[in-house]
């Protein structure tokens, strides 16, 4: 029997995310220095561990509402207060999710309707066009480049927009380049989502991870609030990847329709990831500041190495990626990313991964040590010196 004419037409064509395809194959080999996968190489700070092992001790081994923790959705709703001067009624307006790509599956199923169209900005996260196409949705890339930092314009939405779209979504800081929004920047947007009557999901996992001024909330900004569903979690800022621990916010309406997939196909985030996330809200923006520090560092240092070879780099002012053109030695991002683990062992990600646009570039985390850091700088440099 072929069981491949069985699969669904839309998985059966959506690619294998390029990310994962190095991790796998740097998973298999021996000394290699990655900067591949969007992982913080800090461990989850002890407070925030001992809070799931006391909570064991205690018993806390049931489901949860299927709107998480209130306790954790109260904490949520005072951060957002304080933070960013915008409040959400934590009883039906905050979702916990596990992790933020189940959130943004979510949104995108909760707001699609077959056809319907998407605008996102690439480079991008390589989820947002495969959760939209999974929703029934089409996604409409909108190419961002260098010579305007990687920021999306609203002269480039006007020409794509049509009757068909339905929503706007936004990732700043941005995952593969670093690049960050300015506030009137995020107003223009919010003035197109108006006028076309859109919804904008903006996914702001990297918002503490702002090294060049300060993070603007898009939902903070003036009417913004119910058109948006804001995502957000723990994974990057608390190093707490595999706690698999986000959320979203939003009207009651959109968050209920949210909760009613969640409810059907995964009921609750993991309680025990939930009493972490309660405590690192409560006690751990310290540990996170640290951590934070330590990536501006470690930014600075990518960001001088990189151009010190001759490469053309972008300064990130965000996240804790780095973003570096190799058009000057000729290969595609593909050749590039094959080419220097074969001969190097320095593993990084092409990317055309995260859209067409990404062509001619290569995604570098520094969610490693600084001694990673400078020995995969040495390999890089090796590398590039025979297309010089």
């Amino acid at each position: 029997m072929n069981f491949s004419d069985r699969i669904s037409p839309t998985v059966a064509a959506m690619p294998t995310s390029g990310i994962r395809r190095f991790f796998d194959i740097v998973a298999e080999m021996k000394g290699v220095v990655s900067l591949g996968v969007g992982e913080p190489d800090f461990v989850t700070p002890w407070h925030i561990r001992e809070s799931c092992v006391y909570g064991l001790q205690r018993g806390y081994t049931a489901y949860t509402s299927n709107y998480g923790l209130l306790e954790l959705r109260q904490e949520i709703a005072k951060l957002f207060q304080n933070q960013h001067d915008v409040t959400y009624d934590p009883r039906q307006e905050i979702l916990i999710t596990v992790g933020v790509s189940q959130a943004l599956d979510l949104a995108m199923r909760a707001i699609l309707s077959p056809g319907e169209e998407v605008l996102i900005p690439e480079p991008c996260y390589v989820s947002y066009q495969a959760c939209v196409t999974l929703a029934g949705g089409t996604p409409v890339p909108v190419p961002t480049h260098i010579e305007n930092e990687f920021r999306v314009t609203v002269q480039q939405l006007e020409k794509l927009v049509t009757p068909r779209t339905k929503a706007l979504l936004i990732g700043y800081p941005n995952n593969p380049t670093g690049a960050i929004m300015p506030r009137p920047e995020l107003e223009a947007l919010a003035a197109f989502a108006v006028k076309h009557d859109l919804i904008v999901i903006s996914d702001e996992i990297y918002g503490d991870l702002t090294y060049d001024g300060e993070h603007t909330c898009f939902a903070s900004l003036p009417g913004m609030r119910d058109r948006t569903i804001l995502l957000n979690g723990f994974s990057k800022a608390y190093a707490m990847t595999g706690w698999r621990i986000g959320y979203a916010l939003s009207n009651p309406v959109f968050i209920g329709a949210m909760t009613k997939i969640h409810q059907y196909t995964m009921l609750c985030a993991p309680v025990t990831a939930q009493v972490a996330a309660i405590e690192a809200l409560r006690n751990g923006e310290r540990s996170m500041r640290k951590m934070v520090a330590e990536y501006n560092n470690r930014r600075r240092l990518m960001l001088e190495g990189l151009r010190s070879m001759g490469l053309e780099c972008f300064e990130p002012k965000g996240a804790f990626y780095i973003f570096p053109s190799i058009k000057s030695t000729g290969l595609s991002s593909l050749e590039f990313a094959e080419q220097l683990l074969q001969e190097q062992k320095v593993a990084l990600v092409p990317g055309s991964a995260f859209g067409e646009c990404g062509e001619g570039y290569v995604r570098c985390s520094y969610a490693t040590s600084t001694e990673n850091l400078i020995e995969a700088l040495k390999r890089i440099s090796s590398f590039i010196k025979k297309f010089q």
